[in-house]
């Protein structure tokens, strides 16, 4: 595979159409016929701000793996089942797991915590792996600060989800974090024709919504509110469709964008508890 020829260590499919260097999709500009590179599109090359994003190690998504492994081993009894049970929990566990009776008498947080608490090592597990799969890939195109505020923003309408379909029941996992990403990834690979994952990210939703739908014990509107949550974060962050979600300074429009998808999600889990 070919790399890009001012990003040596980036691998790419795309080329000039002028010139044939090869281009990564930051360096890539849209001509009438093809692409073009910087210099033959007669644009000066764009420069990161120093600090705000980290392209080549994903470390956000490290800290994430280190966080739930964390959380787990103090949360769980170490059980190896997948179906929700109250008694794989400690008591710690259940105090930061998502339940709509505990929302409503103030217990905000666990419209955050929930997403780092499991069910067991297979349910673990299955997340972890699809975290490390998805996250590298993601936080290494769109930078550490906009892939963080993905997964928290997923993270919240997952919550808003879950609460939505079924508030009663006791729910936890990444998974409705994990499904904002893989939404993300589904408006960047529409809008700029990039496939992260080295094929489309659709099929990936579809067979993961067959598996949501077809299993019991999954919450499904944990599920479809994180993959909501993460495609509108995605289409806020790039601009609403006008730029590159991987660079430029970010908007007022598109701060707002996100703060509103978030206060929303938060806004949704209350009205719906109380």
């Amino acid at each position: 595979m070919p790399t890009c020829y001012r990003h040596p260590g980036r691998e790419t499919g795309l080329a000039c159409s002028n010139c044939g260097r090869p281009i990564c999709a930051e360096c890539m500009t849209h001509a009438a016929v093809g692409i073009r590179c910087p210099e033959c599109a007669g644009r000066r090359p764009l420069v990161r701000s120093a600090g705000f994003t980290l392209p080549n190690e994903p470390w956000v998504t490290r800290a994430l793996l280190a966080i739930n492994v964390a959380v787990f081993l103090v949360t769980n009894r170490l059980a190896a089942g997948f179906t929700p049970s109250n008694g794989q929990l400690t008591s710690l566990g259940r105090k930061l797991a998502l339940d709509g009776n505990a929302v409503a008498n103030g217990e905000y947080w666990r419209l955050v915590t929930s997403a780092f608490v499991h069910f067991g090592l297979l349910h673990i597990a299955f997340n972890m792996y699809a975290l490390y799969l998805i996250g590298s890939v993601l936080e290494r195109y769109v930078g550490s600060v906009r892939f963080a505020v993905i997964y928290l923003v997923s993270g919240l309408a997952g919550s808003f989800g879950a609460l939505l379909l079924s508030p009663d029941a006791l729910t936890a996992g990444a998974s409705g974090a994990i499904f904002g990403l893989m939404g993300a990834m589904l408006v960047l690979e529409r809008q700029r024709g990039v496939q992260l994952l080295g094929g489309p990210i659709g099929g990936l939703i579809l067979i993961n919504l067959l598996f949501t739908f077809t299993i019991s014990g999954i919450s499904k509107g944990g599920h479809l509110g994180g993959l909501i949550g993460g495609a509108l974060c995605a289409f806020a962050l790039s601009g609403y469709g006008r730029g590159h979600i991987a660079y430029g300074r970010l908007g007022i429009a598109s701060a707002l964008g996100v703060a509103a998808i978030a206060v929303g999600s938060v806004v949704g889990s209350l009205a719906v508890v109380s």
